[in-house]
């Protein structure tokens, strides 16, 4: 879990899905803290965000209630509205 955001720089053969897996953060909140639309380049550098919780695997049944407190809670700390089973969340 990371206290404070940092900077990071792309690897050759990297992802947006490797790198935020390196850093136990969703894609989507890796993608959304540097504005990304596509596929990230071997040199880039990304703003890792400052994450707090633990990363989760959404399983049937669970609500962005019940995972985080509130809805308003989820979105915050994950920065969208959808939820699905598969999903990985920040908790």
């Amino acid at each position: 879990m990371l206290c404070r955001s940092e900077f990071y720089r792309v690897k050759r053969g990297q992802t947006l899905a490797s790198v935020a897996e390196a850093f136990r953060i969703p894609a989507r909140l890796l993608a959304a803290e540097n504005l990304l639309t596509e596929e990230v380049s071997f040199g880039q550098i990304l703003k890792i965000p400052a994450a707090e919780g633990n990363l989760y695997t959404v399983a049937g049944g669970e609500s962005k209630k019940l995972l985080c407190g509130s809805e308003e809670n989820f979105e915050k700390k994950n920065r969208t509205a959808c939820l699905y089973i598969g999903q990985r969340v920040l908790l």
